[in-house]
């Protein structure tokens, strides 16, 4: 026996902690382990081209076995290897770094980086183990292979072993609550998630099991578009292909390789969990880079892989760390740039992708001044306008970031010209430029084309351009373009009625001798009387239309600071805002059935007093006229519903009644 001891540590026995609080997950050891592996094989390139070792490193590998009947697991890699000393430096002297002593003798001789330390990563296994051994023959000339054993107690063992392979064995006897990962499947995922990059086979009953090659590790050059789809379809499969792609690649001020997808978002996706995968050295670190990538930028997914951020720090120090900051603000950067040459080389694509991408672009221009001002002019908005661009084929578009400066190179195939047409959009600028002489100044949105597609069409009969804001975060996003244009007015279709849209003769209106009113004040008593609700304000006007029976009989309108105030009063309540009672019906005094209705109610008054048959007709289709424009704007409840068909029915009947007489 070369020699027997107690492991040099720094508490009175470091293994409790090890196996409870080291990782929150025990199967990170595996990670640990073949990341090591990986280490040693980099590291005999490495002294090979610096001409230390002149003997065959072969091809490299790693192979994982798994004995079922000793419940051993063992990591066995063909790398440098280690002498009895070294053993002793760097297994028996707990969380001392080889890695960090070897990078600074051999600093630039590898184009591989060394992943991590052999230090408390080593002793990840004693989480999983009761007892660990390391059989170990350095690569060294003449060098004596060793046998390293510990209990998981400070005290361990260390003996000449007749090991004649270069290279080191990890061998874990497992304790008997950790036996699942004596099962193929469970080694083959475990890989797969956290060492499938790894540039090293590594093998498993002799089949490789790992990818092997790192897509964002690669020069842009060498990947073709279907490279770019492939590696999204494995990171996320069953998913919808990516809309487009940034290949990011610098090391300086900081290194970050990465691919970034923007994703079509589907109504199921949670946007405040991060679809970012983090890597260090190409081993995967998390699923959580929350921290790492600016929150706008959440429903974006895909690969960073960083040696500059710190993965052995709190959640809130990697939240304060400047360098995190920073390569939060790059990224950030990237998009926008990426978004701006889109927009101005391939607008048709950008604005395919608008639809998905628009919602976290505008968020961001909320929460990151420095990402407004890149993409403040490039936001568009789909628009009632007849334009004549055109919606290209949804084809993904990759970007790179090239190594030489910090140009974009676009490597995407042009879209094909038959592309399909869709809805136009425009930006604010242009509408405002577009519209200036007919409502300078003024924007006339919509929130909801469905509901509002009566008041949509009065616009677009009088030629005013409507802009569809329809998205959930438009009711924010419109309090932030009333502060950058200060002098424009925005005006949703249902909250008034601009005077283009409004016949402007009331003062030719004939007043009647015998009641000395006007039709339009008789019509506006009328509703008064048959509707009796004290709060609801009632206006006669006379919608323009070349066909008046197109346009509605009657629409509600809703104030835009009062609907606003509602609304935000909802917010600051975390309830539903409630539809007023002071609101607005405004009655076509055009349209064929309000003209029907006060020559029906003429009639009754002719008639005599009291109320008549048709009276009753007149009440019921006043209420008819303002249940079908109250519909527009908000939904009945059941006792609403009930009665508005119970009123339907009755002035149906009442209408067959006068037909048939």
């Amino acid at each position: 026996m070369l020699e027997q001891g107690t492991i040099s540590i720094h508490t009175d026995n470091i293994f409790p902690i090890i196996k409870k609080s080291l990782y929150s997950d025990h199967q990170i050891f595996l990670r640990e382990l073949v990341s090591n592996a990986v280490d040693a094989i980099q590291k005999l390139k490495m002294v090979s081209r610096a001409g230390d070792y002149a003997g065959d490193i072969g091809e490299p590998e790693i192979e994982i076995a798994i004995d079922k009947d000793k419940k051993t697991l063992s990591i066995s890699d063909n790398g440098i290897g280690m002498t009895a000393d070294e053993v002793k430096k760097y297994i028996n002297q707990v969380a001392f770094s080889s890695a960090e002593e070897f990078i600074h003798k051999y600093e630039g001789k590898s184009d591989q980086p060394i992943i991590g330390h052999f230090g408390l990563g080593f002793y990840s296994s004693f989480m999983v183990a009761q007892k660990v051994e390391i059989d170990t023959l350095s690569y060294q000339e003449g060098a004596q292979a060793v046998h390293w054993s510990c209990d998981g107690s400070p005290a361990f063992t260390l003996e000449e072993s007749s090991r004649t392979t270069r290279g080191t064995t990890i061998i874990l006897s497992l304790q008997g609550e950790e036996e699942e990962f004596l099962e193929s499947a469970r080694i083959k995922n475990l890989v797969k998630t956290y060492c499938d990059f790894l540039p090293v086979p590594i093998k498993l009953d002799g089949e490789v099991i790992n990818k092997q090659k790192a897509p964002w590790r690669e020069s842009p050059s060498n990947l073709t578009q279907e490279d770019y789809l492939e590696f999204y379809r494995y990171l996320y499969p069953f998913q919808e292909e990516p809309l487009l792609w940034v290949h990011l690649n610098t090391d300086y001020p900081f290194i970050i390789n990465g691919i970034l997808y923007f994703p079509k978002m589907r109504p199921d996706v949670d946007v405040t969990k991060g679809q970012i995968k983090l890597f260090c050295n190409q081993v995967f670190v998390s699923d959580n880079c929350e921290e790492i990538i600016p929150q706008f930028l959440m429903p974006m997914r895909g690969v960073i892989d960083s040696t500059d951020i710190p993965l052995n720090v709190s959640r809130s120090a990697l939240q304060g760390d400047r360098t995190v900051r920073r390569i939060g603000d790059y990224i950030a950067k990237k998009v926008g740039d990426r978004l701006k040459e889109l927009f101005r080389d391939n607008r048709e694509q950008y604005i395919s992708a608008w639809k998905d991408l628009g919602t976290f672009v505008k968020f961001g221009v909320l929460n990151d001044e420095k990402f407004k001002k890149q993409i403040e002019d490039i936001i568009v908005f789909c628009t009632t306008a007849k334009l004549t661009e055109k919606v290209a084929a949804e084809t993904p578009v990759v970007e790179v970031q090239s190594s030489d400066g910090d140009a974009w190179q676009d490597v995407t195939p042009s879209p094909s010209s038959d592309s399909a047409p869709s809805a136009p959009y425009t930006t604010l600028k242009e509408y405002l430029e577009r519209n200036k002489e007919r409502n300078e100044n003024r924007v006339f949105y919509s929130t909801d084309e469905a509901t509002q597609s009566t008041y949509i069409e009065l616009h677009k009969n009088q030629g005013l351009e409507v802009l569809f804001m329809d998205s959930f975060i438009d009711t924010h996003f419109i309090n932030f373009l009333e502060r950058e244009y200060q002098d424009v007015k925005f005006t949703r279709v249902d909250s008034d009625l601009d005077n283009t849209l409004l016949e402007q003769d009331k003062d030719k209106e004939i007043v009647d001798p015998k009641t000395n009113k006007t039709r339009s004040e008789t019509i506006k008593e009328l509703f008064e009387k048959s509707l009796n609700k004290p709060k609801l304000n009632i206006r006669t006007e006379a919608l323009k239309s070349d066909d008046p029976q197109g346009t509605p009989p009657a629409i509600v309108l809703l104030p835009e600071i009062l609907r606003r105030l509602r609304e935000m009063n909802a917010m600051m309540q975390q309830g539903t805002a409630e539809f007023p009672e002071d609101h607005i019906l405004l009655v076509n005094t055009a349209h064929p059935l309000i003209q029907n209705l006060a020559n029906l109610n003429q009639g009754s008054i002719i008639q005599g007093d009291g109320e008549s048959s048709t009276d009753q007709l007149v009440n019921l289709i006043c209420q008819h006229v303002y249940d079908l424009a109250l519909m527009s704007q908000k939904g009945f409840d059941a006792e609403g519903m009930k009665s508005f068909v119970e009123r339907s029915n009755e002035v149906l009947t009442k209408l067959t009644e006068q037909a048939s007489k």
